[in-house]
């Protein structure tokens, strides 16, 4: 059973490796290094444009909360919490809507131009979780958190980390939906309609953004556990000696 399900995922990942560029890299007359071209560049500048407007909005997010403290009706106003300071951007109402509305668009931009290329080149099929997938969240959950033994890799990206960027990804659109509600609501009013309306768009949105941020803690360790070369490969594109390199004549060119 174990060597079928082993099988499976090589023939699997074998269809969702086959866009990328594996090559080999001579370092001296000695010693050949084969490295994968995971991130390309667009991929690296989507990633990169994400990081920094996620904290832009979220820091100029909460200065714009700040000027109505509340998910309720406005009258009676009950205030839920006050961000700290040192987490606003913007220092008042005015201010914080130019900040989040210039990095909004970044983020919408930098977005759609990332899914545009995961699937005009196939690229989505080592980010995205697929049914497929469910049988090695738990593996894996059993190797980081319970120090079990570490499955064979197959892919760049494990079933848990498939299933961890998916949720991100859904959490992104869901930002930038309610977001775009928030900003033109009577031109969206549908589309508030079908989030339930105004008031529970705004919880959609702040619930959005928490999950991004609940996000990050386990994105950060998954890249302290994987080391520097899984950080480098996001700066530079290319991967080297990945383990889900199997076979000595893997370096062939599969086309960018």
């Amino acid at each position: 059973m174990r060597n079928a399900q082993t099988a499976k995922a090589k023939v699997s990942s074998e269809r969702n490796l086959s866009h990328l560029r594996v090559k080999s890299f001579v370092v001296t007359s000695r010693e050949k290094v084969r490295a994968v071209y995971e991130h390309p560049t667009i991929v690296r500048l989507a990633h990169w444009m994400a990081a920094i407007t996620i904290v832009v909005l979220s820091m100029s997010g909460l200065q714009i909360f700040r000027a109505f403290p509340s998910f309720g009706s406005k009258v009676p106003q009950h205030t839920l919490f006050v961000p700290p300071a040192g987490v606003r951007l913007g220092g008042w109402l005015g201010g914080a809507l130019q900040w989040h509305f210039t990095f909004m668009w970044l983020f919408i931009g930098s977005g759609i131009a990332y899914v545009l290329y995961e699937f005009l080149t196939g690229h989505y099929r080592t980010v995205l979780f697929h049914m497929r997938d469910i049988p090695g969240v738990w593996p894996m959950v059993k190797h980081y958190f319970f120090f079990a033994k570490k499955p064979k890799e197959f892919e760049p990206y494990n079933p848990l980390q498939k299933l961890a960027y998916t949720t991100a990804l859904f959490l992104g659109a869901l930002s930038m939906i309610t977001g775009l509600v928030l900003y033109k609501p009577v031109q969206l009013k549908y589309v508030a309609f079908l989030l339930g309306g105004f008031h529970l768009t705004r919880i959609w949105h702040f619930a959005a953004m928490c999950g991004l941020w609940a996000f990050l803690p386990g994105h950060l360790l998954m890249v302290a556990i994987h080391g520097w070369d899984n950080f480098a490969s996001m700066v530079f594109g290319w991967t080297k000696e990945p383990q889900y390199i199997h076979e000595p004549d893997a370096d062939a060119d599969h086309g960018e």
